[in-house]
């Protein structure tokens, strides 16, 4: 028998002993779900962007899940998205029926404050993302805001909800590295009450996502009620070229590294997980019917109706994203730290 033959041979052996043991494997998953209910706890209130989001995972969901009796979504807000992902980390059911959406700041919180923080982000089990989105800083109209520049003459009211979330931690960086004034509001448990904040004249600017602008006030942007004047990310949205990113407005090498890393929570879109220790045939299983939940034709229509972002991140690509925040230099992540501080906030 020649060389390439007994390659040859080798190889459909191979295949042959383990193909069938991954087929089986696949077959257990798909055993095990069936008659269940699986939960989606998301980690903040309802109404939110991440809240509209699962809501619609949820709905499509069963349709690659056969045989599953439901998908329910869990809102669990509070501790600025902590006490979620801590449950999801140390209480929730390991196997398979309970997965979670994290707001994407909670690995960077990891790195840069501990607080309170009893998981470890490169342990969950990543089962994809909507997709990567940039985020907005934006004030309303009326404030008569124009620019970054006008952030940094003036006290402005910024709602927000608590030390760890992304919609408090931007905002801060922007007033520790670009000396902008923001008078920070904390303990709104969603970006709906933030808004709705907005409305009363308690606060009057915000960070967020465009998504989550539309879904207050379609016409916001187009009007000038709302008025966007810097964006976090890590190119600028095509969407938005002429508005700045934070970085770009750094005025050193180091400033700009540092608001890199703080601006990274955004190439995670919203990433979805299963706790530590879930069974790893039934996380890839999980993982494939994420993946064509977000390619189905029905959900990305209705997802247009909501203004919700999809453009499908593999668990794998979320993982890898969240090993470089976690391993980044230690000097950055030092002045990162100090560029997240929140000073002199005001609980509502």
């Amino acid at each position: 028998m020649s060389m390439d033959m007994t390659v040859r041979t080798g190889a459909l052996l191979a295949l042959s002993l383990f193909a069938p043991s991954g087929v089986c494997a696949q077959g257990a998953a798909a055993d095990f779900f069936k008659g269940k209910t699986i939960t989606i706890v998301t980690s903040t209130g309802a109404g939110g962007g991440y809240d509209l989001a699962a809501r619609l995972i949820a709905r499509y969901l069963p349709r690659r899940l056969p045989g599953v009796a439901s998908v329910v979504v869990q809102n669990m807000p509070g501790g600025g998205n902590l006490r979620a992902s801590n449950y999801l980390y140390e209480i929730a059911p390991r196997d398979g029926t309970t997965i979670g959406v994290l707001e994407n700041a909670m690995p960077l919180k990891q790195v840069l404050d501990s607080t309170n923080v009893r998981f470890d982000s490169t342990k969950f089990n990543w089962i994809g993302s909507t997709g990567g989105h940039n985020e907005v800083v934006m004030a309303l109209g009326s404030a008569g805001i124009e620019n970054v520049e006008d952030l940094r003459k003036r006290e402005v009211a910024l709602g927000g909800t608590g030390p760890g979330s992304s919609i408090v931690m931007y905002p801060a960086a922007m007033n520790n590295v670009l000396g902008t004034k923001f008078k920070i509001v904390t303990g709104y448990t969603s970006s709906t009450e933030i808004y709705l904040a907005m409305d009363r004249g308690e606060v009057v600017a915000r960070s967020g996502t465009i998504a989550s602008v539309n879904n207050w006030r379609p016409d916001a942007i187009a009007t000038g009620k709302m008025k966007i004047l810097a964006q976090i990310g890590l190119k600028r949205d095509a969407q938005l070229p002429d508005k700045p990113l934070i970085s770009e407005l750094a005025d050193t090498p180091e400033k700009r590294e540092v608001l890199n890393l703080i601006s990274s929570p955004g190439a995670l879109g919203q990433p979805y997980l299963a706790p530590p220790g879930a069974p790893p045939e039934r996380v890839a299983f999980l993982r494939t019917a994420f993946a064509e939940t977000l390619r189905d034709p029905d959900l990305l229509a209705d997802a247009i109706k909501i203004q919700a972002e999809i453009e499908p991140m593999s668990g794998e690509q979320v993982a890898a994203i969240i090993q470089d925040v976690v391993g980044a230099p230690p000097a950055i992540v030092e002045k990162a730290r100090a560029a997240i501080e929140l000073k002199d906030a005001t609980s509502r």
